[in-house]
């Protein structure tokens, strides 16, 4: 089958031991005629929200935990708008702590809701974004709210550390003297959750480049981290960090690092013929599998030449957009949100799949043109089965959910005028809370209801 997928129009090729595998199916479950098909995947219909906010399945319920000019941090200044990727960690009395980005890029002087700028957390007065922390109950009710790290810029996504704290990402190359800032941007920076002793100082990890950053999955075993790029002219590349001698992660770890330490390379791909692959959008067929090597960056830090831009034609694969990444299975799901004329072939997103024993890059999921699904950016792996992607396409933007098995359902939908696209899905510990935000105007929702395995 080499045409792919739209709205519940995929299903399992199979599965290995502990990684989804996502392919089309031969005949849509929408199709007329379908009536032999199995029961639809998920929690039934969604229903309207007659606040007008958040529509979800029969039985869910959802509270807002910060709203943008609205909820307030400890310090009385209002919550910063432009919601975006967030991490979520095990906190006081069961409850959640949960690390979340503010993509915001214009100076700080011109920005209505910048995050604000305290005393020894912030990198660069003339920026606007960073992270801030909210801490929630059990039940995933707001308790507090604070700075984490401020004067960065555009911080997109991220990605958790093993050592639990969250890394977030700068999707910008603004120099010194660009827009008011007083520093160079497009770096990685790392933000401890409960100690914030840890954040004083922010500094960027320089070892990790200097790009349009998007999102990071860290390899636990390996050390090694995985950088997404989400730029274009030319298309984006797939980056690995690997740990020099002697690395350890842990707290404070990568702060150490000289901005040189480790390999920095980028992804280059060969088809089961050995041929080159030139860009990801390439790859039509659910299942497909490229063998992966890393070629090393000559200047991580991009001092006159964008790191993508740094490279022949035949050095690197490309792809358009890439977005998250979230580590699981033993390995790290990569989204390549759309493709368009830009690139070889058209789709309206990819999810991929990298395993590093392996050395191999799989495709699991991708969105044919003109499908009711497109545009997925933010991704976590669901601790109920499957994923959960955050659309951030054309029209109405959903929460969607891809089990096990291979089939995506509708999870939530915003009915926010503006339809501006959902951000960082995370759960709670005990799997009872997923809290997601919709960037515009800037809500992040705890969400609940009768969850179950999604097989």
């Amino acid at each position: 089958m080499t045409e792919a997928l739209s709205r519940r129009g995929f299903l399992s090729r199979g599965a290995a031991a502990g990684v989804v595998l996502l392919g089309a199916s031969d005949v849509l479950l929408t199709a007329p005629n379908a009536a032999a098909a199995p029961a639809a995947p998920g929690y039934g219909p969604l229903v309207p929200d007659p606040a007008g906010r958040l529509a979800l399945p029969q039985g869910f319920r959802y509270s807002i935990v910060t709203e943008a000019g609205v909820t307030k941090l400890d310090s009385g200044e209002p919550t910063p708008s432009h919601h975006d990727g967030a991490g979520a960690f095990r906190g006081r009395a069961g409850g959640t702590t949960i690390v979340y980005n503010h993509e915001i890029r214009d100076p700080f002087a011109t920005t209505p809701l910048p995050v604000p700028h305290r005393d020894g957390v912030t990198y660069d007065p003339g920026s606007a974004g960073g992270c801030t922390i909210v801490e929630t109950d059990r039940d995933g009710n707001r308790v507090r709210e604070y700075v984490g790290v401020a004067g960065t810029s555009t911080n997109c996504a991220g990605g958790i550390t093993p050592w639990n704290t969250w890394l977030t990402c700068e999707e910008t190359e603004d120099r010194a003297g660009a827009g008011g800032r007083t520093k160079d941007h497009g770096y990685v920076f790392e933000v401890d959750p409960f100690d914030m002793a840890a954040n004083r100082d922010p500094q960027p990890i320089k070892a990790l480049g200097r790009f349009s950053h998007e999102a990071v999955a860290v390899d636990p075993m390996r050390g090694d981290i995985i950088l997404t790029e989400d730029a274009s002219n030319p298309n984006g590349l797939l980056y690995r960090w690997a740990p020099p001698r002697g690395y350890r992660g842990r707290k404070g770890g990568l702060r150490a690092l000289g901005p040189t330490d480790g390999d920095f390379g980028a992804m280059r791909c060969t088809d089961a013929a050995g041929a080159h692959v030139d860009d990801l959008s390439r790859a039509i067929e659910v299942g497909t599998t490229y063998d992966v090597k890393w070629v090393p960056v000559p200047d991580r830090d991009a001092r006159t030449t964008s790191t993508r831009n740094q490279f022949g034609p035949a050095e690197i694969t490309r792809g358009r957009k890439f977005e998250g990444a979230w580590w699981g299975d033993n390995g790290a799901y990569i989204v390549t949100s759309y493709a368009r004329e830009e690139s070889p072939v058209p789709h309206d997103g990819q999810v991929w799949f990298y395993d590093p024993r392996r050395s191999t890059l799989t495709l699991k999921l991708r969105f044919a043109p003109g499908g009711e699904f497109d545009g997925p950016d933010n991704i976590t792996v669901s601790p109920w089965g499957g994923l959960i992607l955050a659309e951030d396409g054309e029209g109405v933007q959903h929460l969607v959910a891809v089990t096990e098995g291979g089939e995506a359902f509708e999870l939530a939908r915003n009915q926010v005028v503006g339809d501006s696209e959902f951000a960082g899905p995370v759960y709670s510990h005990d799997r009872k809370v997923l809290f997601a935000s919709i960037q515009t105007p800037g809500i992040m929702y705890a969400i609940t209801g009768p969850w179950r395995n999604q097989r």
